[in-house]
């Protein structure tokens, strides 16, 4: 009998993530149907989306509030299609605040819940481990430390590996951009302001008043600006034609492999897309803008957590180390943009420092960097749904 599965996703990249694990799944089972929650490339890759989800990704409790309702609304249908449907398993991928109500009605139809991927609770919110026990049967754990942490708890977690690795690894750069803009007299430097409308919105000032300043420094250094999709252009582009017209940029979207590969150095607002600079060995800086009231209730909640945690980039957490500098703007941002502003100019400055740091991301990149993190969760899905499908097949 043919399996069907439901997917919950509600993140640009988990979008990624999960239509990659459909198109493996499917190549095993090409019956397999899966329906839910997701994004446009969930949909190109064969699942059924009931709502495009990752048009609601927000940050912080202000910009949720209106969408409340919305959400709530979403559960609800979801809870209806479950208990009518009784698909074989429910695959939730990151975006915990509305996925544990997934997680939550699906346990109570009894139906198996994977967690794909899952929050980053050992961090920042240690006390959902219960919830986590209680409503999710397997989790399918990117960091190779996090399974330890969970089953302490008691819950079922393996380690599959980050499926970024894999899509790295699939990915063909596009030959003639990098030809186009390659060049061997300037230092090139990749702006990457985030993949979520208000990240751009928030950072891309920050990342533009540094631009400038290294352009004092350095004037023929070229600035390439990845944007996630069309809409961050336009915005991109006419923020620059108002504040930083003679800022030597190029403005692109969909290109974002292509912009590290292609970059001496980037600077970036902190994301997922840090272990493409890793894969890539491309030095960088991380930038994460937060208002003061966040940024010291975090401090101290991150004081209390069960793991000491000092780092908000994956390359750093999976090095143990500062590998990639990290700088959390919490009111004034002109100390932190001279202080990035001076990193930078020192790294174009001297080819050999900016080497040794190419070099460090190499070591740490050959440790950690290991594709088949999108097989093994297919492998575990598969597996673990077996029984449920053959006794519904008796």
């Amino acid at each position: 009998m043919d399996r069907h599965l439901f997917f919950s996703v509600g993140e640009p990249s988990g979008d990624q993530h999960a239509a990659h694990l459909i198109q493996e799944l499917k190549r095993r089972q090409p019956n397999l149907r899966c329906t839910g929650y997701g994004g446009p490339l969930m949909r190109q890759a064969g699942c059924e989306l009931d709502y495009r989800l990752t048009d609601l990704a927000v940050m912080g409790f202000v910009r949720v509030l209106p969408l409340l309702w919305r959400f709530f609304r979403l559960v609800r249908q979801a809870d209806q299609k479950l208990r009518s449907q009784r698909p074989d398993a429910v695959i939730l991928v990151d975006f915990p605040g509305f996925n544990w109500w997934i997680a939550r009605k699906a346990k109570a139809a009894g139906i198996p819940v994977f967690y794909y991927l899952p929050p980053q609770i050992w961090a920042w919110a240690s006390w959902r481990v219960k919830r986590m026990k209680r409503d999710v049967d397997h989790v399918l754990c990117a960091l190779p430390f996090e399974p330890p942490w969970f089953q302490r708890f008691g819950v079922h977690a393996e380690h599959v590996g980050h499926p970024f690795f894999d899509e790295i690894a699939d990915h063909r750069l596009d030959e003639r951009f990098l030809s186009q803009h390659r060049q061997v007299d300037r230092s090139t430097v990749g702006l990457l302001p985030g993949s979520r409308n208000q990240e751009v919105r928030r950072n891309l000032p920050i990342l533009v008043k540094i631009a400038q300043r290294v352009a004092q420094q350095h004037p023929s250094a070229h600035f390439v600006l990845a944007c996630h999709k069309d809409e961050h252009l336009r915005f991109c582009q006419s923020y620059l034609a108002q504040h930083a017209e003679a800022l030597n940029t190029t403005c692109v979207v969909g290109k974002t492999p292509e912009v590290i590969e292609l970059a001496d150095c980037c600077l970036m607002v902190s994301g997922s897309v840090s272990l493409e600079l890793l894969a890539r060995a491309t030095p960088a800086i991380v930038i994460y803008r937060c208002n003061r009231l966040f940024y010291w209730l975090a401090r101290y909640w991150l004081a209390r957590t069960l793991v000491e945690i000092n780092s908000i980039t994956l390359p750093n957490m999976l090095s143990q180390s500062k590998l990639i500098p990290e700088y959390v703007v919490a009111g004034n941002p002109l100390p932190v943009i001279r202080e990035i502003t001076q990193t930078i100019d020192a790294w174009l400055s001297d080819a050999a420092q900016l080497a040794a740091v190419r070099d460090k991301l190499q070591a740490v990149r050959d440790e950690f960097v290991h594709t088949g993190a999108t097989r093994r969760a297919a492998d575990a899905i598969l597996d673990r749904t077996r029984s449920t499908v053959e006794s519904r097949a008796a």
